[in-house]
């Protein structure tokens, strides 16, 4: 599902802007290469949130110095959260735990944690966000044969177990069909609505992480999940899908290292 590769180029660094053509590596500021600078990269992606396009150039120069660049922001935007939690919590503020706070970190929940619920997320959340009829229309059947599934399988557990199956199937044969098909240009006209949708989505679905806590309280704990969301949107659209899942994944080991340790020291 990654977005189509273009030829690294080495003009100057110019701010990305909407006026570039989507994959048009002759214009700078769309250039596929990376930033010159870590500094450099989270300019790009400041512009980038201000203004979410698709009107950006496929990543194929040194994609791991983009994903490398983005994980140290991402964990610094962590450290500061994290130390004002801390401070929250010593100044006598009592926080809602998350459902993860008291569980057994055993191999099944770390593997879910680290490869299954950035693979599921990042396909629900952002697969979609390369405006491709072939992402849009596979995630749409999946989604279909999935409430089919859920619908049936309590009474007709092969009929679900039939729709599901169809839903993958057609799903594969869409990516395969639209496999050139480039960005619905109504998709790219309305995507900083559909970015934002995204994200904040991706951030209230966390939510159901806590046990319990009013709206009030859980949702400036989200916080964490916004910012995630931003990020691997970026990523997503700039390197690709599967880099959007490698972001995920190190995040959330990283996020239950320290949990584990923060356990290891009470």
């Amino acid at each position: 599902m990654n977005d189509m590769p273009t030829s690294p180029v080495t003009e100057p660094e110019v701010p990305m802007t909407a006026n570039t053509a989507i994959g048009d590596a002759s214009q700078p500021g769309n250039s596929p290469a990376p930033a010159a600078t870590m500094r450099g990269e989270w300019r790009r992606l400041a512009a980038f949130l201000k203004r979410p396009s698709l009107e950006v150039s496929a990543q194929s120069g040194a994609p791991f110095t983009v994903l490398a660049r983005i994980y140290a922001l991402d964990m610094a935007a962590m450290f500061v959260l994290i130390t004002l939690a801390s401070l929250a919590i010593a100044a006598g503020m009592e926080l809602p735990k998350t459902a993860l706070a008291e569980a057994e970190f055993t191999p099944i929940i770390i593997l879910a944690v680290i490869v299954g619920a950035p693979v599921l997320e990042e396909v629900a959340f952002r697969s979609w966000l390369s405006g491709r009829p072939g992402h849009i229309f596979a995630l749409l059947l999946v989604g279909v044969g999935a409430f089919g599934f859920g619908l049936t399988n309590a009474t007709a557990p092969l009929v679900g177990a039939g729709l599901l199956l169809a839903a993958f199937a057609g799903s594969f044969a869409a990516l395969i069909i639209f496999r050139y098909r480039p960005p619905m240009r109504w998709f790219a006209a309305l995507f900083p609505g559909f970015f934002w949708l995204s994200t904040l989505a991706f951030a209230l679905v966390h939510l159901a992480n806590f046990d319990e806590g009013s709206l009030g309280i859980l949702l400036p704990l989200v916080l964490p999940q916004l910012i995630l969301g931003g990020l691997l949107g970026y990523i997503r659209v700039r390197v690709g899908l599967w880099a959007a899942i490698l972001l995920h994944a190190a995040h959330n080991a990283t996020a239950l290292g320290i949990a584990a340790l923060a356990m290891g020291m009470e």
